[in-house]
């Protein structure tokens, strides 16, 4: 909200909703269960026993989580910072505008594309997405370009390997791949109501 507004992070949530309900509806109707890894079926739940914290407890629980993800995400916001920074500074704005500017009908699926090599989680990909928007580009390619990074990225995948096998990974970045594009056109379609 701090970086896009109210109006796009509300669309972008609900659109991120229905892309997780639809995708799920659409994957489960695949039946491919046997595409999960054999040994994540045969993981037991211990039961689990409800542990009475006092607020001093919970306090330092929570603080201990929060030192935690900052520890995981530093580094990646830090990158994110810096290539926002250098677009920022340094890319030309008419060339990004003319290439992946909401005029252009393949800028979204370029920008799916390009995203799947990288890796970031989310907020180290707001930055870039700023700096691209301010240099022209399409809000829903950029938003586009940040979903890619975050849910199709090669090292997701190579995580996502290890529970589930390749055809199952295959219908998944599909399903998610054409989401996706298909969000980003959505929001360049609209992206004037928007703002």
């Amino acid at each position: 909200m701090a970086s896009f507004g109210w109006k796009i992070a509300v669309v972008y949530v609900i659109t991120g909703v229905i892309v997780g309900v639809v995708a799920g509806i659409l994957i489960g109707s695949l039946k491919l269960e046997k595409q999960v890894e054999e040994y994540v079926y045969q993981v037991q739940m211990g039961e689990v026993e409800i542990e009475q914290m006092s607020h001093k407890e919970r306090a330092k629980f929570a603080w201990e989580n929060v030192k935690d993800i900052i520890k995981r995400i530093w580094v990646f916001l830090l990158i994110g910072i810096g290539i926002g920074a250098l677009i920022h500074g340094w890319a030309p704005a008419p060339l990004l505008a003319k290439y992946a500017g909401p005029n252009n009908p393949f800028a979204v699926f370029i920008a799916v594309v390009l995203g799947i090599p990288l890796y970031s989680n989310a907020l180290g990909t707001i930055p870039i997405a700023e700096a691209i928007i301010n240099k022209g580009v399409g809000i829903g390619t950029a938003l586009s370009f940040m979903m890619a990074v975050t849910a199709l990225s090669l090292p997701e995948m190579i995580l996502l390997r290890k529970v589930i096998k390749p055809k199952l990974i295959a219908a998944f970045v599909v399903i998610t791949g054409v989401a996706i594009i298909l969000v980003g056109y959505l929001f360049n379609a609209i992206a004037h109501f928007l703002v």
